[in-house]
């Protein structure tokens, strides 16, 4: 993300009409800016292919996923952001067009300029969700899962690799395959020498 900073600070309702006009996706922070970069075939191919997998999981329900053109809104910490995926299940989300308030999941695919954001900063907002059980980080460069469940008040971890190559996505019962996530994707190959 780039910051702004010839801006004056925004109120939500100032970001969000902007947005609605700007070639460029933002993030807001607290009334800041932040222009998103572009991504990779990799990391493109992976959200689609995530997001391909939930929406057919979904047919028939209530339920919908977002790829990457929806925010998800953060009231408690005056946050934007716009995930790789957004799954939400709750009506009230359906008042709203351009953002949602109410995710039960949330999917990241990192990147080298997101991962520390995403890891840090990003999931720490996130968590301000009531409505969020799941934070899930997907590699665009090997091919691992890592996934962050809610448990009462506590977040468990749990990653996902060709060692374990099937997961469940469980607040939306979605059994997964890591090949399935991967298909397309052309990942550089690895010495044997190097650290994942």
């Amino acid at each position: 993300m780039i910051a702004l900073t010839d801006k004056s600070k925004l109120t939500p309702e100032e970001y969000l009409a902007a947005e609605e006009q700007s070639p460029v996706k933002h993030e807001y922070i607290d009334g800041e800016v932040y222009a998103m970069a572009g991504t990779t075939d990799n990391h493109n191919t992976i959200a689609l292919n995530l997001a391909t997998l939930i929406h057919n999981h979904f047919k028939g329900t209530d339920c919908r996923v977002y790829f990457s053109d929806v925010k998800a809104k953060i009231a408690a910490k005056n946050r934007f952001y716009y995930p790789d995926l957004l799954v939400t299940c709750d009506v009230r989300d359906r008042e709203t067009s351009t953002y949602k308030s109410f995710p039960k999941l949330i999917i990241e695919v990192l990147s080298d300029s997101t991962e520390k954001f995403d890891r840090g900063d990003k999931f720490n907002d996130y968590q301000a969700l009531a409505s969020l059980e799941e934070y899930v980080l997907v590699s665009s460069q090997h091919q691992r899962v890592e996934i962050f469940r809610r448990k009462h008040q506590f977040w468990q971890y749990q990653t996902y690799d060709l060692d374990q190559p099937n997961f469940k996505l469980e607040t939306i019962g979605l059994d997964v395959k890591i090949a399935d996530i991967y298909e397309d994707v052309v990942l550089e190959s690895m010495s044997e020498n190097s650290i994942p």
